[in-house]
């Protein structure tokens, strides 16, 4: 199985540190859980949540490890690299996301992360 349309744009969004385009890929109400936070909703959730540290980032890159696709959910094992200031942060991270086929917009993202480690490696670039 290929990645689906919806999940693969999302992805090269990030990748181009385009938050409104990332965004573009929810589906209106849709969930996106950086988990144990609570979820922001929707396109304009989305972009908000993503816009500070794509802004913030030079690069950013979300390297998969392991995956495991079908039509309507993906598994991604990740390794999310930001370079900002010129230096890499990268921090383990896996995400479980729902795809509407139809709609060709994702419906649910859950990212699992150690916040431990997210806040330890990227506290002091991602701090004004």
């Amino acid at each position: 199985m290929t990645m689906p349309p919806a999940l693969a744009r999302f992805l090269a969004a990030v990748e181009a540190r385009d938050a409104s385009a990332a965004s573009a890929c929810f589906a209106d109400g849709a969930p996106y859980a950086n988990v144990p936070h609570p979820p922001v909703v929707g396109p304009d959730g989305v972009r908000d949540m993503l816009a500070p540290v794509l802004d913030r980032s030079e690069h950013v890159r979300w390297e998969i490890v392991t995956s495991a696709l079908t039509e309507r959910r993906c598994f991604l094992e990740r390794v999310d690299r930001f370079v900002i200031d010129g230096r890499e942060y990268a921090v383990a991270c896996t995400a479980v996301v729902e795809i509407d086929p139809a709609a060709d917009r994702i419906t649910a993202f859950r990212d699992y992360v150690d916040l431990g480690e997210w806040r330890a490696r990227l506290a002091e670039a991602c701090t004004p």
